[in-house]
């Protein structure tokens, strides 16, 4: 389901997936610790392609502290699969969870998003004529995603933020979760959120409204937090001094009975459909 043998090396793959799960610990604020990784193979996998496989996933472990111990090997006559089970810590008084978000608080975001989907608009052959360097970034974007796990703990160490998510399913689904388990509702301004110039051209040419791929587009494995208003800026600093990684203001938390909205540019607001990612339906 997540990935298409012929259109990743077996060292991205392995990178991928340990990436995918360490953005599972930065959104806790946490530090990643032990890799499990059971896989589910055909008789025909070639043993390089084992090896490569690990040697990406080391390398993306041990670029965040973390190891491999364990896991399990088994046969498969249908798809092979890739399982990855992460461990980490966190100290208890600083761990973020999806419910704490309260009415007032912002809602931020880290890096750009869109970026993977474009990539794969482009590795789908959507899109051509992009510079390479532009088409390089997109594609690693979605290839090899950077996990937050640096600024992940900056947020929990600030003690600040009242609850995190990282973004795999899109923006619109996944600040739902935080909407859900908090017991809010939400207001995201289109004409803030953060999309990078090379993914803009992308949506342009697919005729999208740049908004639109990077709410629902999924993959960016960003992070989403929410902040008192007082406490927001002093946040986004904090990261961006210590991590590089650009912080944009892109909501705010509301009452739950007045519903989860967004405002467009030209000012109406429309119902926030949850557009992203759903592992059951098989649509995105």
């Amino acid at each position: 389901v997540h990935f298409v043998r012929d259109a990743i090396t077996a060292a991205q793959l392995g990178r991928r997936v340990a990436a995918i799960n360490l953005s599972d610990i930065a959104a806790k604020g946490g530090t990643p610790q032990h890799f499990l990784v059971s896989l589910v193979l055909r008789p025909e996998i070639e043993v390089e392609w084992v090896e490569q496989l690990y040697d990406g996933l080391g390398e993306e472990a041990c670029r965040y502290g973390a190891d491999i111990v364990g896991g399990n090997v088994s046969r498969i006559e249908g798809p092979l699969v890739v399982d990855v089970f992460l461990l980490g810590k966190i100290r208890r008084e600083e761990v973020l969870l999806r419910s704490g978000a309260g009415v007032g608080d912002l809602v931020l975001v880290t890096g750009f998003l869109g970026d993977a989907a474009a990539g794969r608009a482009l590795l789908a052959g959507q899109v051509a004529g992009m510079e390479v360097a532009d088409e390089q970034r997109l594609v690693s974007a979605h290839l090899a995603p950077t996990p937050r796990v640096r600024e992940g703990q900056v947020i929990a160490r600030s003690r600040r933020a009242t609850a995190m998510i990282d973004i795999s399913d899109g923006l619109a689904s996944d600040v739902g979760h935080v909407c859900d388990e908090s017991g809010v509702g939400v207001r995201l301004w289109a004409d803030r959120v953060p999309v990078s110039e090379p993914a803009t051209k992308v949506f342009r040419h697919l005729g999208r409204e740049t908004w639109e791929l990077a709410l629902g587009g999924g993959e960016d494995y960003e992070l989403c937090l929410t902040v008192p208003a007082g406490n927001a800026g002093y946040v986004a600093q904090a990261v961006e001094e210590e991590t590089g990684t650009h912080v944009t203001c892109v909501g705010e938390v509301i009452e739950e009975e007045a519903g989860r909205w967004l405002v467009l540019e030209d000012g109406r607001e429309v119902p926030l459909e949850s557009v992203g990612w759903d592992h059951f339906s098989g649509t995105g």
